[in-house]
Formats: structure tokens, C-alpha cells, sequence
């Protein structure tokens, strides 16, 4: 009896256990809605939107397959439920950093993507902070972060439903769903400078920041991209003196030069940069020359060039600078006559070529800047 008892207890163990298995046993199998994923970086900040992707088979979509408003699903908890903007679970979009849409804010994280569709050529587009739930079935208002209005476009039949970023700039992008012949646009914003520069502080104070290059690449940020001059240059004074990797270089002295003639003091700023020219190599010297005519600021880049020929006596490239710089004078005599030395010195065909173009410009009475 006791045999008996045993082996029909494992017998029911084992059967259990198949049942158990049976039960949660999910198969990764095609689906009829694709699954896809599209994403777009805006800055450093990236957007991506996870969905699956309904086809329209003949099949009449919006205010058939898609009801217009909101409506009872038939199914969960919710009584009254939007569009899952795309088939099977959440559509989910993400955000690595916060961002505005429709020019209203939204933090950075993940919401489920649902929309109300209605007649005509309106929408309504709603982020919700449950990005978990399948579909709309569990759709519920107060847990929306945003809501914003938006204007649908008629276009040319779109068969698979399909997630787009189009408009794509320094700080913004428009995403879209496209099916059938709607789109559904809205606005993205970012605001990259800002972002970045929160991105730069934190950065700083972590491993990248034991690096003198970090705090000269974020003192040039500050600088070109409308960031705070005063931190902007105790960044760059950073990479000058008081810390261990601290270094005298052209290229950090010319860059606090620069912040300072921003800020307005140009004694200053002089006062640096001379001391930046004497730290600088010949192809610094010959860059900075070059920023100076781009700048309009022809006697003072006749100047560098000078200083660079005496002291860089016969090396290529001082004559090829010389050459722009008695151009941009309009001594196009003087430009030619270094500009055909510079020819005999030039290191490579490229430059040779490059040399002899503009030599065949001076000759037809052309600038070379």
C-alpha cells in the first residue's frame, strides 16, 4: 500500500509539474503585426517608439477598425479607452532626457502611446505613465503625464502602420504615425544646450573629469553654444593651473582668450592669446592666422603670419600664410611671390595642387581667401 501510495504521489508531482509548464509556456512565434522600433537622437537626448504594425488588408480603418473618441473595448478595467496607436501591446515611447512636445514639457522615462482619433482632421495625442499594460484595455486618465492636440495631414496610402521621425534639426524632430492615408504628427523639442551642459557638470565630477581634454571640451561648449562665460572660464582656468593634469597650452589659453573677448575684455583676451602664440606650433599659429581673415581682422592676421615666418624661418607652411594673408590686403603681387615659394616647399601632391589653383587664381586677378 505503501508502494502504491508513493508512486502515485509521484505520478501526480510529475503531472502537476506538466501542467505547470503547459500553462506558462509561451512560444515565440510570427505575428501578424510585426513588431518594430524606430528611434532619432536630437542632441545627445534619444527618442525611440516601440510598436507593432497593423496592415490594412482592404479594410476600413479610421472610424471602423480605429472608432473615433474614446469607447468601451469590451475587455480590463478601463470604460472608456483611446486608440493603442499600433496593434498587440503599449505602444511605448522613450525619452532619455527631459523634452517638450507640442511645446508643453514632459520628463525623461518611458509612456505608453495612446491617441484619440476623430472626424475630420483632428487628434489627440496622450502620454501615459503606464507603459506596461496591454493595449487600452487598462487605460486610465489619471495616469496620463501630457495630453496635446495635434492636426492630422492626408497622405498617399501607407499599407503597414508606421512610426517616422521627418523635420529633423539641431534641437527638434517631428515623429509621426503614418497608416492608411492620416498622419498623425507632433513636435518633439529639446533643449540641447541646456541638456548638454547638465550632461558636462555631471560628467566632471566622475571619471571623465580626471581628464584636462573633458574640462577644455566643456569650456569650448559653454563658449560656442550660449552656456554661462564665468563657468565656461573656470572650466578653462581648470585645464591652466591648480589641478594635477593642469597644462599650458595653445590650445586651452586660446580658447580662455576667446571667452574673454566674449565677456567683453579685450586687454585680457590679448594678453592671452600673445601668450598662446608663443606655446603654438607652426600649423597653430597658421590656423589661428586663418580664423583672424574669416574674422575680417586683416592687419592683425599679417601680423601672425609675419611672426610665424620669423620664427618657423623656411618651414612649410609660413609662405602658403603669408600668401592668404597679402591677399586678403588685396597685394595680390606680394601673395603671388610667396604663394610660388610656397610651392616649392609644399610636402604633398595635394597640396601642391592646391598651391597651383590658387596661384592660377592670383594670375586672373582672384582672391585665395
Amino acid at each position: 500500500m505503501k508502494k502504491s501510495y508513493k508512486n502515485g504521489s509521484i505520478f501526480f508531482l510529475i503531472a502537476l509539474m506538466f501542467l505547470c509548464i503547459k500553462g506558462n509556456a509561451q512560444l515565440d512565434l510570427p505575428r501578424g503585426s510585426q513588431k518594430a522600433k524606430v528611434s532619432q537622437r536630437i542632441g545627445i537626448t534619444d527618442i525611440s517608439i516601440s510598436y507593432s504594425r497593423p496592415a490594412v488588408k482592404d479594410r476600413e480603418v479610421w472610424g471602423k477598425l480605429v472608432p473615433y473618441g474614446m469607447n468601451n473595448l469590451g475587455f480590463g478595467t478601463a470604460k472608456e479607452s483611446p486608440w493603442r496607436a499600433g496593434a498587440n501591446e503599449n505602444t511605448v515611447i522613450k525619452f532619455t532626457n527631459d523634452v517638450k512636445i507640442e511645446g508643453q514639457p514632459i520628463s525623461a522615462g518611458k509612456y505608453g502611446l495612446h491617441m484619440i482619433i476623430t472626424e475630420g482632421d483632428k487628434a489627440t495625442v496622450i502620454f501615459s505613465k503606464n507603459y506596461e499594460a496591454w493595449g487600452s484595455y487598462f487605460y486610465e486618465p489619471s495616469e496620463d503625464a501630457l495630453r496635446v492636440e495635434v492636426t492630422t495631414k492626408e497622405i498617399p496610402h501607407t499599407e503597414e502602420l508606421t512610426y517616422l521621425f521627418s523635420q529633423v534639426d539641431a534641437n527638434s524632430a517631428v515623429a509621426s504615425l503614418n497608416w492608411e492615408k492620416k498622419q498623425i504628427p507632433f513636435k518633439i523639442e529639446v533643449d540641447v544646450t541646456n541638456t548638454v551642459l547638465a550632461d558636462i557638470r555631471h560628467k566632471l565630477q566622475n571619471s571623465p573629469g580626471f581628464n584636462r581634454q573633458t574640462w577644455e571640451q566643456a569650456a569650448n561648449f559653454s563658449l560656442n553654444n550660449g552656456g554661462d562665460l564665468d563657468e565656461a572660464l573656470g572650466w578653462i582656468d581648470a585645464t591652466i593651473e591648480g589641478m594635477f593634469f593642469s597644462q599650458k597650452t595653445f590650445n586651452n589659453l586660446s580658447t580662455k582668450a576667446k571667452i574673454l573677448a566674449k565677456q567683453g575684455k579685450k586687454a585680457e583676451a590679448d594678453a592671452v592669446m600673445d601668450e598662446a602664440l608663443g606655446l603654438a606650433t607652426i600649423f597653430e599659429v597658421h590656423g589661428y592666422g586663418r580664423q583672424l581673415i574669416a574674422q575680417g581682422e586683416k592687419e592683425k592676421a599679417l601680423e601672425v603670419f609675419k611672426m610665424n615666418a620669423k620664427k618657423n624661418k623656411g618651414q612649410w607652411p609660413v609662405d602658403y600664410g603669408l600668401a592668404r594673408a597679402y591677399s586678403a590686403m588685396g597685394d595680390n603681387k606680394t601673395a603671388l611671390k610667396h604663394l610660388k615659394i610656397a610651392a616649392q616647399r609644399a610636402p604633398d601632391q595635394q597640396n601642391k595642387d592646391a598651391i597651383a589653383a590658387n596661384i592660377t587664381k592670383l594670375e586672373n586677378g582672384e582672391g585665395i581667401n
